[in-house]
């Protein structure tokens, strides 16, 4: 039986770029791994031809001799560089050689043949870290500096983080020979796992340090002084490099990060930069108009002077009075948002004055009165 054709067994054009034969490659090692295909007898077979053919195709003067010659560059002594010859089939180091380009992109746990870089994992750089700081809105409108206690891990001082005792630097794992990870054959292709000798650090430790116990670090709480600057909302992340969890053996430590949280205020609502402050007002100050004093965020008084026949809701600005902006400069404003207040537990005579003047608003209710048209039309209309 003649042997495919190496640019019909991966799927692509006889002009195909190398980004585009190791894409198809990708895609038929992907849907041909005997792994995947326990049910197909063929894909063994069927996957080792698309890895001969990569093998040619991925290779400059392989790939010129087989463009000119075709299967015959490869037989008979013609030109092809010398490389193998995939009429007389791939060994699994052959195999290895092309697979290794994609199989760990592909698997991950899986290489074939390709090296990995000794030690990979020794200098392990520490985890980041959280902290939740909670401020008040006074705070977050000033500003402050605050000590904080975060519980983190930190450089072993007794063997200056190297995990051994004395600071004796580690010795390389025989297992591995510092790979930090160890291979094994199954079947055609290499399986490569971490080292179970040194946990992938490609190191050991023969004397491990009694403080830390050959980490290189060790558990401690510390006090950090935090600067927050002035106009922080809920939300705001603030990052303290190298001020996480020490690398482990020496590696370098990680970042923490602080999430502020701004408390509700009693008496201010906030949107950004501006703040909302809803204050009461009697009946008879919103009907005949009059001053009023509130407070402002930064413990100050501002008088407010209210229009006669204010309605609830009205709202009345008060320029610069609220927050600071966080980036750039630039103040926000204050919003006094007027609540009419309907009197309660009138005295005799608070009642007959009411009574009285109710007799003679009929005309000082223009919102009632608009209102009350609207519904005699409304109830006039459904009657006809």
């Amino acid at each position: 039986m003649s042997k495919r054709d190496y640019y019909d067994v991966l799927g692509v054009a006889k002009g195909a770029s190398a980004d585009e034969i190791k894409k198809a490659f990708r895609g038929k090692a992907k849907e041909l791994h005997p792994d995947r295909n326990s049910d197909n007898p063929d894909a063994e077979s069927q996957f080792k031809e698309a890895n001969e053919a990569y093998e040619v195709l991925k290779d400059g003067e392989k790939k010129a001799a087989y463009d000119r010659f075709g299967h015959a560059a490869f037989e008979g002594g013609m030109g092809g560089g010398g490389g193998p010859r995939p009429g007389q089939g791939f060994g699994s180091g052959d195999f290895s050689s092309a697979f290794s380009d994609v199989f760990e992109d592909l698997f991950g746990d899986f290489v074939g043949g390709g090296g990995g870089r000794p030690g990979g994992r020794r200098a392990a750089r520490g985890s980041d870290l959280r902290y939740n700081l909670r401020i008040s809105l006074e705070d977050a409108y000033n500003g402050l500096q605050k000590t904080i206690n975060v519980p983190t891990s930190v450089s072993c001082s007794v063997c200056d983080g190297t995990g051994a005792e004395g600071g004796v630097e580690p010795a390389t794992c025989p297992t591995c020979s510092g790979m930090g990870k160890v291979r094994a054959q199954q079947g055609f292709f290499t399986v490569e796992r971490t080292c179970p000798t040194c946990s992938g650090m490609g190191q050991i430790i023969k004397n491990k340090c009694n403080a830390c116990h050959g980490a290189g670090r060790v558990e401690k709480d510390r006090a950090l002084s935090v600067n927050i600057p002035a106009g922080v909302e809920t939300g705001t992340r603030i990052r303290l490099a190298g001020e996480g969890e020490a690398g482990l053996r020496g590696g370098p430590p990680g970042d923490l990060y602080i999430f502020v949280e701004v408390a509700e205020h009693d008496l201010f609502e906030r949107d950004s930069a501006n703040l909302y402050c809803r204050v009461p007002v009697s009946m008879s100050k919103a009907a005949l108009g009059g001053s009023i004093e509130v407070p402002t965020i930064e413990g100050g008084r501002s008088r407010v002077q209210i229009p006669a026949g204010s309605q609830s809701g009205r709202q009345m600005r008060l320029r610069g009075k609220g927050m600071p902006a966080l980036r750039g400069p630039g103040i926000g404003d204050m919003f006094i948002e007027l609540a009419v207040e309907t009197p309660v537990n009138l005295t005799s005579r608070q009642k007959e004055l009411l009574k009285e003047f109710d007799e003679l608003s009929e005309d000082n209710n223009p919102e009632s009165k608009s209102f009350f048209s609207s519904v005699k039309s409304f109830w006039d209309g459904m009657k006809g």
